[in-house]
């Protein structure tokens, strides 16, 4: 197997973080502006359906010069009983670099080691770490740099799950607010707390959302219910209604706090729409962050 770079968790580009921030900046500014990946291929493999990861990398691809195939599950043998390995050994022999969207991380992991392509994480059940250095791009976008307070508010998912990797690498403090029984993921949340050790972020997990929210510079939240959870819609609802961001809470973070959501966003569950609509929402910038974060993701690993 040849050496290759992967992006499986937002520890895989611990270092590079930085680096890759900013080649996502120069991209949305313009100041990149040949074909780097022309001729090359990336195979986009969709279990779990999408609007922004599937757009995002499909016409980042295409913009790099290069060429994207969407598989979703009913065009691949590998959601029919093929296994990881044989997929991922005949992918090789065709693309440049493999792109997956699935629910079992462990799943990704396999892939990652019989692929002799790069390989992405699009997302799982665990981490979406394209998510989170899109999000992190907005930041240092609307606030110029990390210094500020970050709060989560609601489920502990793959989103914030990534998005505490991330901002404790960047010595951003966090503070997380979820029910009990909704925490980030234990494992993560152990390994935020180490690298705090280093960068000096705070780190906060809490079911209080007034403390996590106080003095906020960034409030964030997603869905109460993802892909996956339908069958707990209704036991997730009533656990989480005093988790939803509205404007009183709000009120609770610094005055030129800015709102965000990795979208798609339901109005009225997680957010009201007085503030996913208002004036310190981001969202739709945060969205179109998705494409250029993806172009320097793409240039980063198949450059």
């Amino acid at each position: 197997m040849k050496s290759k770079k992967d992006i499986l968790s937002i520890s895989d580009i611990k270092d590079e973080i930085p680096k890759i921030l900013d080649l996502a900046i120069k991209f949305k500014n313009g100041e990149i502006t040949d074909k780097p990946l022309e001729g090359k291929s990336l195979a986009m493999i969709f279990q779990k359906s999408s609007t922004r990861t599937r757009v995002s990398f499909e016409v980042g691809m295409y913009e790099l010069g290069g060429n994207s195939l969407f598989l979703s599950s009913s065009d691949l043998q590998l959601f029919r009983g093929e296994p990881i390995s044989d997929t991922a050994k005949v992918l090789s022999r065709y693309v440049d670099g493999i792109m997956i969207r699935t629910f079992n991380h462990q799943d990704v992991l396999e892939l990652s080691q019989e692929a002799d392509v790069p390989v992405i994480n699009g997302l799982t059940n665990l981490e979406h770490p394209c998510q989170a250095l899109a999000d992190m791009q907005t930041i240092l976008e609307k606030k110029g740099n990390f210094n500020g307070k970050f709060a989560y508010v609601g489920d502990g998912n793959n989103v914030c799950n990534s998005l505490l990797l991330i901002s404790t690498y960047l010595g951003m403090d966090i503070s997380i607010a979820t029910p009990k029984g909704y925490q980030p993921n234990k494992d993560i949340a152990d390994e935020a707390k180490n690298i705090s050790k280093k960068t000096g972020a705070d780190v906060q997990i809490t079911n209080i959302v007034e403390d996590a929210v106080f003095g906020a510079d960034v409030v964030y939240t997603d869905v109460w219910v993802s892909m996956g959870n339908e069958e707990e819609k209704e036991k997730r609802r009533n656990d989480f209604i005093k988790y939803q961001v509205n404007t009183e809470l709000m009120k609770l973070a610094a005055e030129d706090a800015i709102f965000m959501h990795c979208l798609p966003a339901i109005r009225g569950e997680e957010v009201v729409s007085d503030v996913i609509d208002g004036l310190q929402s981001v969202i739709i910038d945060q969205a179109e962050n998705r494409l250029h974060a993806q172009k320097a993701v793409l240039y980063y690993l198949m450059k």
